[in-house]
């Protein structure tokens, strides 16, 4: 008889249905995905179970080679992307890509700043075999590599730079060696293939690819977008000039054994600047051994006192305002008395002169007479007028601000009226200059091609404008200019000469001779005329005054690039002499 145990029911039971979980919805590119992957897993089964192993072999050797072509495909389409997309090819190594900047070129295209591809020279000290052979090949082939350094890097620990900046050549040098453990990765490098010739003006760049100074620094923006597109910016001068005027000024530096020299030669209807020099200069690549001074831009950033030239600022203010014209008479018989102080003539006539003649034979008395008529108001106001009161307009950052009086008593008005009491760049000379002879249109000086483009602003009339033309030509035709003189361009120009403050005294020893420059002077009143301006510093030789050691150089500029600058010559007939009973 069996007996019933009710713990064995729930065995006997069914179990309770169970709800089945609902599978998630799929999309149909999926479920075509899964039933390939289960068709090939079959594919196995199937061919296991009929015993055919050469099939089974066949669809796993095919399954690899399509990994492999999928892998292929990926990779070939990357580096195609890469290649036609990404503008340049990768680097590596670890080395960062320089900045790429645009190429710098005169007003005609002429190369002034590019960039050319260098190289990082690297050794891998681990897979040189014979480190002292190495050693001796290295330095044949780079002699500029200090053996020290070499041999820190080829016994060193790991891979290091050697050195940078290679050339493609001195690359090559080392390649044909055929050593273990060197490397090279590119890198820009800015090259400046005129070397020391317009180097202040043209500036540099450091090895990130930033702009320093110079026009690398003053248009930075620019010459990024440039090499962005692989094109070029053009400045306003034009080389054949900035050559000139480098030669002309180095010749007149050494000639009057002088310390330093600064020329510039402007557009005076567009305020753009065609030559820009600065003596001493340097190279751009290799400023470290430039001399002490070399690197100053003093076209821009050094201040004068400039002497008697400003004697052009008096006489142009004096007709402006209408405080004299050119048959106003001024006493110069004996010296000019403020107070205590004195005022002479260097070239003393003694007697009543007009202003003109004032001018001619650059007269202190008179100019002084002149400026203290018409008061501090007027002369502060003129002065600012033409841009003496501040610095330089121009992209140049290098431009600086004017020493400037701070007491415009009588005694400061006639120091400022021949160039004392205040002290300047050449810069604002110039452009001060342009302003009066232009027409009477203030422009900033600018080395953009076509200039500012600035409205500019009237500081002058054509007629003031046009009796400055003519004072000027007959100071080179019969006053202190004559040495400016050049045939057929119509040269005109003022002189001055300044002696320097040195411990609180002029020393006359210490001076500066100046000379600025219009031609052509004569023409209608919109005719293109250009500026020349040149500064001589602490000559050494005797006589030290503009009209000898400056006059001759501006001359020599005008008479050379004229021609250049489409100035025609003109001979004017000779006088006829009188003949007398």
């Amino acid at each position: 008889m069996s007996v019933h145990d009710p713990r064995y029911d729930a065995y006997r039971r069914p179990a309770p249905r169970m709800a089945a979980p609902r599978a998630p919805s799929l999309s149909p590119l999926w479920r075509r995905l899964i039933h390939s992957v289960w068709s090939i897993e079959h594919a196995f089964e199937r061919a296991r179970a009929d015993a055919r192993p050469e099939e089974d072999t066949r669809v796993r050797i095919s399954i690899v080679f399509l990994v492999f072509a999928a892998v292929f495909i990926l990779l070939a389409g990357g580096a195609s992307y890469a290649a036609l997309f990404r503008g340049e090819a990768p680097r590596f190594g670890g080395g960062a890509a320089a900045l790429t900047r645009g190429d710098l070129t005169d007003r005609h295209g002429r190369l002034l700043a590019a960039n050319i591809t260098h190289y990082g020279f690297y050794i891998d000290p681990s897979e040189v075999w014979d480190r002292e052979a190495a050693l001796r090949d290295i330095r044949r082939a780079l002699p500029r590599v200090s053996e020290d350094r070499l041999r820190r890097v080829l016994y060193g620990d790991r891979r290091l730079i050697v050195t940078t900046g290679l050339t493609p050549t001195e690359k090559r040098r080392l390649h044909d060696l055929a050593l273990g453990g060197l490397s090279f990765e590119p890198e820009d490098r800015r090259v400046y293939p005129l070397g020391a010739s317009a180097a202040h003006l043209i500036g540099f760049a450091d090895t990130g690819g930033e702009g320093v100074s110079g026009a690398e620094l003053a248009f930075d923006g620019p010459i990024r977008a440039a090499g962005a597109q692989s094109g070029a910016v053009a400045l306003s001068i034009d080389l054949r000039v900035q050559g000139v005027l480098e030669s002309e000024l180095r010749a007149a530096v050494e000639n009057a054994q002088a310390q330093a020299g600064v020329g510039l030669v402007v557009d005076a209807t567009t305020g753009e600047v065609l030559g820009m020099a600065s003596y001493p200069t340097f190279d751009p690549a290799h400023r470290d051994r430039a001399s002490e001074g070399a690197t100053l831009n003093r076209a821009l950033s050094a201040h004068y006192e400039m002497g008697s030239v400003f004697k052009t600022f008096v006489v142009a203010a004096g007709l402006e305002t209408g405080a004299a014209d050119v048959n106003t008479t001024f006493d110069a018989s004996e010296p000019f008395m403020i107070g205590n102080r004195r005022i002479s003539d260097f070239h003393a006539q003694n007697r009543v002169m007009t202003l003109e003649e004032v001018f001619l034979h650059s007269s202190n008395i008179g100019t002084s007479r002149l400026a203290v008529e018409m008061g501090p108001d007027v002369m502060r106001d003129f002065y600012g007028r033409l841009g003496l009161l501040e610095a330089a307009p121009i992209e140049l950052k290098e431009s600086a601000a004017p020493v400037v009086p701070r007491n415009w008593s009588d005694s400061t008005l006639a120091s400022l009226s021949f160039g004392y009491a205040i002290m300047i760049t050449p810069a604002q000379m110039t452009a001060a200059t342009a302003a009066l002879v232009n027409g009477g249109i203030y422009r900033p000086l600018s080395l953009r091609r076509g200039g500012a483009r600035a409205e500019g602003r009237r500081v002058v009339s054509e007629a003031t404008s046009a009796t400055i033309r003519e004072l000027m030509r007959a100071n080179v035709l019969r006053g202190s200019g004559a040495r400016a003189d050049a045939p057929g361009l119509r040269v005109g120009g003022k002189t001055g000469s300044a002696n320097k403050l040195v411990n609180g005294r002029y020393d006359p020893t210490h001076a500066v001779g100046s000379f600025s420059a219009v031609f052509p002077a004569d023409g209608p009143a919109d005719a293109r005329r250009y500026v020349v301006f040149v500064l001589v510093d602490e000559p050494g030789a005797y006589p030290r005054t503009g009209g000898f050691v400056a006059a001759p150089a501006v001359g020599r500029i005008i008479d050379r690039i004229g021609p250049m600058l489409g100035v025609g010559r003109r001979f004017d007939p000779a006088p006829v002499a009188e003949v007398r009973p």
